[in-house]
């Protein structure tokens, strides 16, 4: 069987290539946009399409079978994290460590100051344990809280949340995508991180200033009575430094470069030991519970206990339903050969520095479009632009710091995007919503398209330093 699906070599055309690209994202954007579905159907017809097709050129079910295979197999691991996250929302809210992270944020953190707050707490933290999700997952979702606690609308909290989480994901030497690009284009990791500056500066302060806007005059406490939320929680017996000690305990371990599935189970063990700590009255059940079906806010105020109410294995199965069809359609697409075919088609259009990055921006944007994968988005378009950078004279630095701001930060903008969906799971805000307020992931890519077409900062190969 194997042997027959090797011989099955798809020499498909650049107009079929088109007109499956075309149709894919026809079916998905009209879906969305027009008809507001939820994104489960198109990626599922999208999947009968690429079926269709291959089925009229005569390929073997087999062969439609592995492609299938292949794409699913990419995504044990994501699938893995996200029930992990799902269970660990729901005990560190049990044990009263996202509840202390919000009290403790409300103290310290005013109104006028909250969203560059966040942005800047979130970014250190993603720079530290080089993690977007799990930066997200943790005090990502207390901010969440804390900031509809405030009156914030949810979409711009997120839009700060996810903007200083991708900013840390980026620039972390601990961060798989930062270590694949550089791999890819074979720079040095730190000269990548520091040539990746450029950009994330300007993004930065960009990002700053745009919150800061948002911050005055947006959090009035027009959703429930903030005042009232760390006093329910202090009677409520949910704040305690103590709980604190899972949080500092994993982002311990994630310091130590170990797998992020690991890291997870880190924070599940510890924080439900402190629950059984600082909850006398929880017992194994309750536990059990809460890992399956999520916590329950029972305060007896409506508005709190919606805030309160999160977590659980069930709370994902949306997200991992969705990222199942995403990768079993990414991988018939890369088993029919559809984007190897228009990257060759694109490479023979880039005749100058600004067209090839600008190539290479769009082509990193349409593999996270089409596919709904970051990795992919940076593998396949480093691979496919490496040898005219060489041949225009371009470092290679600049070819990895493109993918970077087309390919890693692209990624949580695309409602059935593995981290858009990730991230839309454990905030409880619809991409579509935060897409417009997740400021440092639409400034990036603008950023690398402004140096390609003025030639700063983009280096040559035999300069060596800056």
């Amino acid at each position: 069987m194997e042997q027959q699906i090797q011989k099955e070599k798809i020499h498909i055309s650049g107009l079929a290539a088109l007109f499956l690209i075309f149709s894919i994202i026809a079916i998905i954007s009209i879906s969305l946009f027009i008809f507001k579905a939820e994104p489960h159907i198109p990626i599922f017809a999208s999947i009968m399409v690429l079926i269709a097709f291959s089925l009229v050129k005569g390929h073997s079910w087999d062969y439609i079978e592995t492609g299938l295979k292949n794409g699913l197999k990419e995504g044990l691991t994501p699938i893995l994290l996200f029930i992990l996250i799902g269970i660990l929302i729901g005990v560190w809210m049990l044990s009263g460590t996202i509840p202390t992270f919000i009290y403790y944020g409300g103290q310290l953190i005013s109104a006028p100051f909250f969203l560059p707050s966040v942005f800047i707490i979130t970014a250190i933290i993603g720079i530290s344990i080089g993690s977007s999700f799990t930066t997200a997952a943790t005090v990502g979702v207390a901010f969440i809280a804390l900031g509809t606690g405030m009156g914030f609308n949810p979409a711009i909290v997120a839009g700060a949340i996810i903007s200083g989480a991708l900013l840390g994901d980026k620039m972390s030497p601990l961060s798989d995508t930062t270590n694949i690009a550089s791999a890819v284009c074979k720079v040095d990791l730190f000269e990548h991180i520091r040539h990746m500056l450029w950009t994330t500066i300007p993004a930065t302060v960009i990002c700053l200033v745009a919150f800061g806007f948002f911050s005055f005059g947006n959090g009035g406490g027009q959703v429930g009575d903030f005042a009232e939320l760390p006093k329910v929680l202090k009677e409520e017996g949910m704040v305690s430094v103590w709980a604190l000690l899972p949080a500092v305990v994993m982002f311990g371990v994630a310091l130590k470069r170990v797998p992020a599935i690991f890291v997870m189970m880190v924070g599940i063990i510890v924080g439900s030991v402190m629950a059984f700590v600082l909850q006398p009255g929880v017992q194994m059940a309750q536990l059990m519970d809460v890992m399956q079906n999520g916590y329950t806010g029972s305060t007896g105020d409506e508005v709190i206990d919606s805030i309160l109410t999160k977590g659980g294995i069930q709370s994902m199965m949306w997200s991992v339903s969705l990222v199942l069809l995403t990768l079993s359609m990414g991988g018939l697409i890369q088993q029919l050969r559809v984007m190897e075919r228009l990257l060759i088609m694109i490479q023979s259009f880039v005749t100058s520095t600004g067209k090839l990055i600008f190539a290479t921006v769009a082509t990193a944007i349409g593999v996270n479009v089409t596919v709904g994968e970051q990795y992919m988005s940076i593998i396949l378009t480093g691979q496919a632009f490496e040898k005219e950078y060489e041949k225009q004279g371009i470092a290679p630095k600049n070819l990895a710091r493109v993918l970077e701001d087309a390919g890693t930060v692209i990624n949580p903008l695309i409602p059935y995007g593995v981290s858009g969906v990730f991230m839309a799971g454990v905030l409880e805000v619809p991409v579509l919503d935060y897409l417009p307020y997740a400021l440092f992931c639409l400034v990036s890519p603008l950023l690398s398209l402004f140096y390609g077409f003025t030639g700063i900062s983009i280096r040559k190969r035999e300069q060596v330093k800056g």
